[in-house]
């Protein structure tokens, strides 16, 4: 089995391929934390519950996906609501 590790190794780094992330369901707490960060801009509802449904399946996804509509809010000289 250690064998076949390092063959594929040596073979994704001679063709330069990334070994493939795992998708991974975020937590409730991480659900949370998602809509926490959504919350503190003025976002519709639409994009936190898109946010939440990418959770789902894919954690990492959603929160690319909440950084980048922020990203976007900014850019757009929104008003940004910041919690105490």
């Amino acid at each position: 089995m250690a064998d076949t590790t390092m063959l594929d190794n040596r073979i994704n780094k001679q063709i330069k391929f990334e070994p493939l992330e795992a998708t991974v369901a975020a937590t409730e707490e991480e659900s949370v934390i998602l809509a926490e960060k959504l919350t503190q801009v003025a976002i519709p509802l639409e994009v936190l519950l898109q946010a939440l449904n990418i959770a789902k399946y894919d954690k990492a996804a959603a929160f690319r996906y909440a950084d980048k509509y922020i990203n976007n809010i900014k850019k757009s000289k929104w008003v940004i609501i910041k919690t105490a």
